[in-house]
This record gives C-alpha cells, sequence and structure tokens, in this order.
C-alpha cells in the first residue's frame, strides 16, 4: 500500500439542507459554473444526484464532487454474503404482539468485527426495489473498517450510536459522533466506519422512501424542536492512497464487493446539497404541555421522510428527550395507546419512564399496528398515586422511536434470537382490575 496524501480537515459547516461549498486546497471549487473544461489540480469533476433531476428546487438534492480519481474506477463487482444484513422480512404472517429485545451482544475480543461484519437486520417493511419502507438494523463491532469502504444505494442511512464514538470518513469529509448524536449518510455516499473507543454498539435506519426533513412546526411557529443551525455538514477532507481496497455496496437488497486500488474518499473540494450530517440530540428544544393531558409523540419529531399522504411519514424519529412533566390532573408518563402507525423503539441512555424494568440501553422493542402498549404495572402504579403539586424532572436519558406508516415486520434471526425476551408481555400482567360501579363496594 502507497500513501501519497492524506487531508484530514476538521470542523463544520452549519445549517439543514444548505447549499454548502468547501475545499481542502484553495482554489479547487470552479467559479461561476460546475464542469469546466479542465479542473483544477487535475482533479475530475463528478454529480451525485440525490434526487431526480426534475425534483422541485425545494427538494432537489445533489452535490458536486471535484476528485482524484472518478467513482467510475472500481473491479468488477460480485456477491458479498453477510448472512445478518439484510432487506428480508419475509411474506407471511406477522404476530401481532409485543416484542421486545434485550442489546446484541457485544463479539468476542478476538473476533475482529467491523462495522458492516456487525451489522443485525431486525426489522422492515417497503423494500428499495419499491422505492418506500424502512430497514432497521442494530450492530455490535470491535474493529475499525480495514481496507474496506461502503456504500447503499437503496436509501439513506440514519445511525444511532448507543455505546462508543464512531469516526465517519465519508466522501465530502469526516463525522465525529458519539452516543446522543446522530449522523445520517445520504444515499450512495461512501464512507468508512473508524472506532475509537474499541467497542460499539448501536442502531441503524435504512430509509427506502424520501430523504428525511425536518418537519413543519404549524402552530409551534418558527423555533422549536430540532433547530436547523445545530446540523453540522463535515468540511472537505480527502485522501490520495494507493492500495488493495474493498468496496463494498448495498444494491436492491443485496450486499456487493469490487476490489479497488485507491481510497474512494478522495475528494478534494464540493458544493452542493447531498451531504452527509450530524446532530446531537441534546440540542432538541422540547415542547411539552403546561396545564393538563399528555401531547401526542409527534412533539417529539425530529426528522421525517414523507410519504405519498401528506401528514404521514414513510420513517418518523422521534426522541424521547430529558423535561419538565408539569400537568395537573394528568397521567404524566406516556397512556396506553393503539396506533395506525408501527413503533420500533430504542434507548441510547438511562431509563424510560414508561418501562421501569427489562428495557435496557442498547435494546429494543417493536410494537406494530393497532397492538395495544404502555406503561408496565409498576411505572401504572407509580405514577396513579403520585403527587402532582410537584413537577416531575426526567433526567439522565434519551430513547428514540423509528415510527413507519406500515407495519414492521420482525425478520426470522429477530424473532428466533437468543436475547430476545420471551416474556416481555409479562410486564402488563400485574394491572390489576380497579373498576367498581357506584353503589358497591
Amino acid at each position: 500500500m502507497s500513501h501519497a496524501t492524506s487531508s484530514a480537515a476538521a470542523g463544520y459547516l452549519s445549517g439543514f439542507g444548505n447549499e454548502f461549498a468547501t475545499q481542502a486546497i484553495a482554489g479547487t471549487l470552479p467559479v461561476g459554473r460546475n464542469s469546466p473544461q479542465r479542473v483544477a489540480h487535475g482533479l475530475y469533476a463528478e454529480q451525485i444526484s440525490g434526487t431526480a433531476f426534475t425534483a422541485p428546487r425545494h427538494q432537489n438534492r445533489r452535490s458536486w464532487l471535484y476528485r482524484i480519481r472518478p467513482a467510475a474506477i472500481h473491479g468488477r463487482f460480485t456477491p458479498l454474503q453477510q448472512p445478518r444484513f439484510h432487506n428480508d422480512f419475509g411474506s407471511g404472517a406477522v404476530t401481532p404482539e409485543q416484542l421486545r429485545w434485550d442489546p446484541l451482544p457485544m463479539p468476542a475480543d478476538d473476533a475482529g468485527v467491523d462495522f458492516i461484519d456487525g451489522l443485525f437486520t431486525m426489522a422492515g417493511n417497503g423494500s428499495p426495489v419499491a422505492g418506500t419502507g424502512i430497514a432497521v438494523h442494530v450492530y455490535a463491532a470491535n474493529r475499525s473498517m480495514q481496507g474496506r469502504f461502503f456504500y447503499s444505494a437503496d436509501g439513506e442511512l440514519l445511525i444511532v450510536p448507543q455505546q462508543g464514538r464512531l469516526r465517519l470518513a465519508t466522501e465530502l469529509g469526516v463525522i465525529q459522533v458519539e452516543p446522543q448524536e446522530i449522523a445520517v449518510i445520504p444515499r450512495g455516499i461512501r464512507f468508512r466506519v473508524d472506532l475509537p473507543d474499541g467497542a460499539a454498539r448501536g442502531y441503524v435506519c435504512e430509509n427506502f422512501g424520501a430523504f428525511m426533513r425536518l418537519p413543519d412546526l404549524g402552530p409551534i411557529g418558527a423555533n422549536g424542536l430540532a433547530n436547523p443551525r445545530d446540523f453540522l455538514t463535515p468540511v472537505a477532507a480527502y485522501e490520495d492512497v494507493e492500495g488493495d481496497f474493498e468496496l463494498v455496496s448495498k444494491f436492491q437488497g443485496h450486499l456487493w464487493r469490487a476490489d479497488i486500488g485507491h481510497s474512494p474518499l478522495d475528494v478534494v473540494g464540493w458544493h452542493g446539497n447531498h451531504v452527509p450530517y450530524k446532530y446531537d440530540l441534546r440540542h432538541f428544544n422540547t415542547i411539552g404541555s403546561i396545564s393538563f393531558d399528555h401531547p401526542d409523540p409527534s412533539i417529539f419529531l425530529v426528522l421525517t421522510s414523507p410519504s405519498d399522504t401528506p401528514g404521514v411519514g414513510n420513517l418518523d424519529f422521534v426522541i424521547f428527550p430529558p423535561r419538565w412533566l408539569v400537568a395537573q390532573d394528568t397521567f404524566r408518563p406516556p397512556w396506553f395507546h393503539r396506533n395506525m402507525a408501527s413503533e420500533f423503539m430504542g434507548l441510547i441512555h438511562g431509563a424510560y419512564d414508561a418501562k421501569a424494568d427489562g428495557f435496557a440501553p442498547g435494546g429494543c422493542s417493536l410494537h406494530n399496528c393497532m397492538t395495544g402498549h404502555g406503561p408496565d404495572a409498576a411505572t401504572f402504579e407509580k405514577a396513579s398515586a403520585a403527587d402532582l403539586s410537584s413537577p416531575d424532572v426526567i433526567t439522565d436519558t434519551m430513547a428514540f422511536m423509528f415510527e413507519s406508516r406500515a407495519v414492521i415486520r420482525p425478520t426470522g434471526q429477530a424473532i428466533d434470537a437468543a436475547h430476545r425476551q420471551v416474556q416481555y408481555q409479562q410486564c402488563w400482567h400485574g394491572l390489576r382490575k380497579h373498576f367498581q360501579p357506584p353503589g358497591e363496594g
């Protein structure tokens, strides 16, 4: 392997959906045009389009990259087997019962499992063939990707670390992300995952539908929830490195590999809005009731992938952060409910206020369409008898939910997994009958 040059510029550009421009070497970006006859420094111009060319301007996503070699240079693709990472959600019956899992076990110290090999598909709906739906994966890894690069042609990747930092070296720059932060890698962007802390675990939602965007705020007004300036996109950084590498592609639900003789992270400058980004969930401006009743969880919406039905999400990414609960004459935790939407939930940090026991950081649950769920027996009894003269100050926690309009189908390997909590439903068995008609008792 030969190393020529490596630029590892630090820093970020602020804003969501902006038209950014950044260069690691002065004079890289052309002025007044995108594809000059000769690009500065002997580079190649290449456009990557995340939407149709004719998508409305406010929805159009594309970036111009100025790189050492075009992305077309690599060997032939052949199938790659990683049987735990896929989009096979089956076509048979789906159980309507509540499902919950312990954290995915970490690989053995001597196993050497990287991010790609550490992915385990839990559930999903739709497909990249149809261009709608999502896939939900968890990962547990203990080794940086060595000589490997990855991209998904099937959808954008929402990465939610739970344990251990990730260094995401992408074509457009470097993102450092830690637990309680998220990162989004757009469709087609090539990247490598390094593990600064060694062992790492977390969640990935693969979005096959429309790209995620900030939700409209409606009566909330101009500010609140996730503010655009808190989203960070990396500045240009490049690798001019030659050697024997592997390029892994996810295409139409399958993995493929090709030899590549150089690092594909060789973009010296770029401009556009089809970009990776990160967001610190601790910056979320939580909205809530200051009179009575618990509002719908849509007040916790960070990002949404819209569907063809207005107001109905292909994917909604919702969090449950630290907050104050002050509602009077009100059951303050989330109420019992059955939803049209299906919910896949995870816990990043601390304890979730609706589940006293059994829901561990790194674990997850699935409550599908019209499946009843809500607080466990211990939480219900405690909240029903709580003194409401003082606020409940919920601290030291961060839970989240991937919500979809379509049923989220658990994979066979998730149903059969040793870390599935097969007795999960017992958390509601302690709910006692309190009904007492007038005149009795």
